[in-house]
């Protein structure tokens, strides 16, 4: 069932429960909940623990914060029994941060297993592989016959201990990995052989595995999986040993994470306060880059204010100054947006900076031309004055290449400085194009026609 057709009424939701995705329940179950509340916890009471979990987690952050407070410590426990490794960590961590209590008696409840892989997912550090990673898979001793293999494969499935297998993990006995065949190779096999004499039959480079380190900053593992167009990558730990994978559904949240913290970012919104239900805290936090706005504003005005004699003898340039130090502005977040979003899929570095920016430049000034001869026509027909025309069309190259020089160069210089280039370039670059433009504009009007 398509997103966009929410089911808004809970008891034809529930009678649907089987042919919906997790995600499709979790977006009715938002549309339910504002409506009433008390639909929204029935409905969520009567959700089996096998999807539940899931459900849970496709929620807003808001709405999780209310279902871990409202579902018992049992049922709880129920639901992330039923989750892999990585999804269990993460619930655990959650409810750990709203009532550590409440989190410590369903763990306390959980298996030992379970204990034990929440626990090792638990030592890493949020932006590292090894906290995206969900220790279930599949894997096999190269000593092993594939039919063996294939027949504990069975088991698990049908057990539920396993979803999402695309590939066996050939291992040695220190469990080292070694090579990665796809479950589409492998039924061609002849399956009494070992996997150490089908390796052997081929090329040593077709199931060498892509990997990554537990430790690998997820961001770079992100890099790989679009790269290399990957369902699943393997992760190694000390001395290349297999504990545990990372699919392309937890990438595919890394990636939106991120596109989402740069657009908040670029445009002065803290991701991590656009979802609470305290609006007093959202605007607090909007209010301090606005302020910051405020004061670059106040810079332009100063610049203006130096040429008010100049302004008052010639009207027209009130009217006209606007379009300059709007061409830009826009012009200059054309490029910081493309640098910013090249820099943070590392296709420029510091190598080759200066082609980006040479590059950036050309074409701030193509434009720059090609609106300058416009506005110059247009202000030559409106106010019957060829000086004037001149005079925006010069401004008008002028700012344009300092848009799209210090679009390009601001965040790189913020990258050196070891800053995220997209916090703060929006204000920096709207201050110079804005200061460049009246400057450049004014002492021009001043220069030749006053």
């Amino acid at each position: 069932m398509p997103l966009e057709n929410a089911i808004k009424n809970p008891h034809e939701l529930l009678s649907n429960l089987n042919e919906l995705h997790p995600s499709d329940i979790a977006f009715s179950l938002k549309k339910i909940e504002q409506e009433s509340t008390d639909d929204f916890y029935y409905v969520l009471k009567e959700i089996p623990d096998e999807i539940l979990g899931q459900v849970i987690l496709e929620l807003p952050d808001n709405l999780r914060e209310d279902v871990y407070e409202f579902l018992s410590s049992q049922r709880l426990c129920d639901v992330v029994d039923e989750l892999d490794s990585d999804d269990a960590t993460d619930i655990i961590q959650e409810i750990e941060e709203i009532d550590n209590q409440k989190a410590k008696e369903i763990f306390d409840g959980l298996e030992e297993d379970d204990k034990h892989e929440i626990n090792w997912l638990k030592r890493y550090h949020e932006d590292e592989a090894g906290s995206y990673m969900q220790t279930e898979l599949f894997s096999a001793n190269i000593q092993e016959k594939i039919q063996d293999s294939i027949t504990r494969l069975k088991k698990a499935k049908e057990s539920h201990e396993l979803e999402n297998i695309h590939q066996v993990y050939i291992v040695n006995d220190d469990k080292k990995l070694i090579a990665s065949i796809l479950l589409e190779d492998l039924i061609l096999f002849d399956f009494e052989k070992t996997y150490e004499e089908i390796i052997d039959l081929h090329d040593e480079n077709r199931f060498k595995p892509f990997i990554v380190h537990d430790k690998d900053h997820i961001d770079e593992v992100a890099k790989q999986v679009e790269k290399y167009d990957l369902n699943v990558i393997p992760v190694v730990g000390y001395n290349e040993i297999l504990v545990g994978r990372i699919t392309n559904d937890d990438i595919l949240d890394v990636i939106e994470e991120n596109a989402t913290e740069q657009m908040y970012q670029l445009a002065g919104v803290n991701d991590d306060f656009e979802h609470e239900d305290n609006l007093l805290n959202t605007a607090k936090k909007r209010a301090f880059w606005l302020f910051l706005n405020l004061g670059t504003a106040i810079l332009a005005s100063l610049v203006i204010g130096l040429f008010d004699e100049t302004i008052e003898s010639y009207v027209a340039l009130a009217i006209l100054m606007p379009i300059v130090a709007s061409m830009g502005g826009n012009a200059g977040t054309q490029t910081l947006a493309v640098m910013v979003r090249q820099l943070a899929l590392g296709d420029i570095d510091f190598d080759n900076s200066k082609d980006a920016i040479k590059k950036e430049i050309f074409i701030s000034l193509a434009n720059g031309f090609i609106f300058a001869l416009i506005v110059g026509f247009v202000a030559y027909i409106w106010f019957n004055t060829a000086l004037l025309g001149i005079v925006i069309a010069m401004s008008m190259v002028i700012n344009l290449f300092s848009a799209g020089f210090f679009g390009a160069s601001i965040p790189l210089f913020l990258k050196k400085m070891d800053i995220d280039p997209a916090i703060g370039s929006t204000v920096l670059l709207t201050t110079v194009t804005d200061i460049v433009g009246f400057f450049s504009f004014l002492m021009l009007a001043k220069m030749i026609l006053l």
